[in-house]
């Protein structure tokens, strides 16, 4: 069996079609993983599967809401029924830009719906089934989880309570066999930063592209694949001796920026 194999594991990607999701969902499968796309975005989730499938890889696509517990229980359900959930990766989430003058509470209730209770609902409809025979579980946080970054308020709390859940599952289920990690990104150059940028600087995308690229220590965006190597290497049997640990892959913007 070749290094960083996920052969015959069954493996859950919420938000798996877009960003850091798609490029985990088709790394996961071309690592032999039998995927289950969950993802609010039709479209994208049938073109994902698509591209995986036409590569030999096997996916499948669910729609779905993770804010919605009912939804994620049934859909989660369906899944463990057809075979063992092996790995969970709580990848959906939305952003918010404001400080704390600029964040509604209505703000702060779609952010704590999906980044939090989102994650929430997820764990808690996988975490009674993977205690039979252990599992892995990977959390998407955020370098926003742990150091100050200016007005993403909403963005920064739920990513701080991401990384706590991620300690707190990891010390509950260690005697079940399951491990429990997060990856904290900085910034990585997806769609998302794209249009970020179309929207918030019209005419001035090429200027604020370099700006943002130049904040990280290293000089660049990250890409997407490069947080799904890592996500294949926390969800392997290589990293069958790391729990409870949060891995920012940030370019150096902790220890070096500043």
């Amino acid at each position: 069996m070749s290094l960083f194999s996920l052969e015959n594991k069954t493996a859950v990607v919420t938000g798996g079609a877009s960003g850091i999701g798609e490029a985990i969902s088709k790394a996961f499968a071309g690592q032999g993983a039998h995927v289950h796309i969950l993802e609010f975005n039709a479209e994208n989730g049938e073109r994902v599967v698509g591209e995986i499938k036409a590569k030999g890889g096997k996916a499948k696509f669910h729609a779905c809401d993770v804010s919605n517990n009912v939804q994620v229980t049934e859909i989660i359900s369906a899944i463990g029924t057809q075979s063992y959930i092996n790995i969970l990766v709580n990848n959906a989430g939305i952003a918010h830009v404001g400080n704390l003058e600029g964040t509604a509470e209505e703000d702060m209730d779609r952010i704590y719906n999906v980044n939090i209770k989102g994650v929430y609902n997820c764990m808690h409809a996988v975490i009674s089934k993977m205690k039979e025979k252990g599992g892995v579980i990977l959390n998407m946080a955020s370098i926003a989880s742990s150091v100050g970054i200016s007005d993403r308020f909403a963005y920064s709390m739920s990513k701080g309570a991401v990384l706590t859940m991620t300690y707190s599952v990891a010390k509950d289920y260690l005697d079940n066999g399951i491990r429990c990690n997060s990856i904290s990104p900085a910034r990585i150059h997806t769609p998302f930063v794209d249009g970020f940028i179309k929207k918030n600087y019209p005419g001035k995308e090429e200027e604020m592209f370099e700006k943002l690229s130049k904040s990280q220590p290293i000089g660049r965006m990250g890409k997407p694949e490069e947080v799904a190597n890592l996500a294949v290497y926390l969800c392997s049997d290589e990293a069958s001796f790391i729990t409870g640990t949060d891995f920012p892959i940030d370019g150096g913007y902790i220890k070096l920026n500043g």
